[in-house]
């Protein structure tokens, strides 16, 4: 288990004055919206999205020679074609804001956070500190960044947020560090804090979620320092959460809420917040024009992932590359939107709950659960990902009493129940419900109340 407060206000009053020690960082509560919202929409989105070849890691694999993709650039592009060349092909010309905001908020997503910059040093805005290397210097014309912030906000309820990458595979200043062991900082002062500060007071986003932070220690990013100043001085100091990937050895140690590693989903409950980062793509962030059918995630798995997410005590971040001409591709929508269908159904169960006691069944498999205080009674919410076998299902950690309610999510009718003989738990007679009245396609959710507790 992870040992770590998960304190939480809706907005964090700034009467305390934090210190740039981890002792003080760490002992700021989690605004508590980020606990409340369980689903976002991460977007990776850059340069590496004009070959979407491979992964976003398509800069770097050139450059450590990976054969696929030297043989890739020899078929399709000129001898000395570089990848810095793709970025005058990185245009955006179909980027339309208002639709990804209207998809997200369709998704059911509470939040959205967009890649600023990723490890190839290209930034979504017009930086000041990234020339001829940003959106509006090269490819786009346009501020990427500042166009989906002012979408978000002025068409939904939806918290923003960036990505924002630390390192740079090939910054002359980085490289020149790394040689000097990270004794000297010129990237850092010179690169990434001025990055981070003007990220922050331009667009004043409710969550910055760092990467890029292995190879470094966080004395050499001055971490400490930004994170102090990010929760005293900001413009977003009351609301703003931030992630764990701040130096080498913070993950799942220091920070706000903690990612721990790609794709983490511990299937135990966590004593800390913690976030779940998965991806619709299950073999890329970035968009990839060569995935196939089978590489993306089906929206039963999708909501799995949900559902044992939240019922641990974790958010789900679900990541959609990309194209490089602005447009989310339509399988992707699509997984997005049913998610959001079902949420409308079942988001009781997700939206602002927490743990029950169990997290899964203590007989039946494939069961995960959550729950919530109501006029002082805790109901518990049963996740069912796939439908009972005879239409009976048998839960063992539920202990009913003779006044025990059971009835489904979207379903008008109470279900009947009778007390499990040999484990003195549960059983959930289904009834026969035709297709066209099942509330959800996919996954099911029980409302058990008056349960002893």
């Amino acid at each position: 288990m992870l040992a770590c407060s998960t304190s939480t206000a809706s907005s964090v009053s700034n009467k305390k004055t934090y210190e740039p020690t981890w002792e003080s960082i760490d002992s700021r509560p989690l605004p508590a919206w980020f606990d409340e919202a369980k689903i976002g929409i991460f977007l990776h989105w850059g340069v590496f999205s004009v070959p979407s070849f491979q992964s976003e890691w398509f800069w770097w694999s050139l450059e450590t020679k990976n054969p696929d993709a030297l043989e890739f650039m020899r078929k399709n592009y000129p001898p000395n074609f570089t990848y810095a060349d793709f970025g005058s092909q990185f245009k955006a010309e179909f980027y339309d804001t208002d639709l990804l905001a209207d998809i997200f908020k369709a998704a059911g997503a509470k939040y959205v956070v967009l890649t600023s910059k990723h490890h190839e040093g290209y930034t979504n805005w017009p930086s000041k500190y990234s020339w001829n290397w940003n959106s509006l210097d090269l490819g786009p014309k346009k501020d990427l960044v500042g166009e989906l912030a002012n979408s978000i906000r002025n068409r939904t309820d939806l918290h923003f947020g960036l990505y924002h990458s630390l390192f740079e595979w090939f910054h002359p200043l980085y490289l020149q560090d790394k040689n000097n062991s990270f004794k000297t900082n010129s990237f850092t002062m010179s690169k990434t804090l001025p990055e981070l500060f003007e990220i922050v007071n331009t667009y004043k986003p409710d969550v910055i979620w760092s990467d890029g932070e292995w190879e470094a220690p966080y004395q050499y990013w001055n971490s400490t320092e930004f994170l102090a100043w990010l929760y005293n001085d900001s413009p977003v100091k009351d609301t703003v959460v931030v992630n764990d990937r701040w130096g080498s050895g913070m993950l799942c140690n220091h920070g706000g809420f903690y990612t721990c590693s790609d794709r983490y989903n511990p299937g135990i409950l966590q004593k800390h917040k913690w976030e779940n980062c998965m991806t619709l793509d299950l073999g890329s962030w970035g968009y990839r024009r060569v995935a196939q059918f089978s590489d993306i995630i089906p929206i039963e798995g999708l909501i799995a992932e949900v559902a044992s997410t939240i019922s641990c005590g974790g958010n789900i971040l679900i990541n959609a590359g990309i194209r490089s001409d602005g447009r989310i591709d339509p399988i992707f929508e699509e997984r997005l939107r049913q998610l959001g269908t079902w949420l409308k159904v079942n988001g009781e169960a997700v939206y602002s709950s927490v743990p029950w006691k169990f997290q899964n069944d203590t007989i039946s498999k494939n069961i995960w659960y959550t729950s919530k205080q109501s006029d002082s009674e805790k109901v518990v919410y049963v996740f069912v990902l796939n439908w009972p076998a005879q239409n009976i299902l048998t839960l063992g950690a539920p202990q009913p009493s003779s006044a025990t309610k059971v009835t489904m999510l979207g379903y008008y009718d109470s279900f009947l129940w009778n007390k499990h003989s040999s484990s003195g738990g549960i059983d959930i007679i289904f009834p026969y419900i035709p297709p066209s009245q099942l509330p959800s396609m996919w996954a099911w959710v029980l409302k058990l109340q008056h349960l002893i507790d």
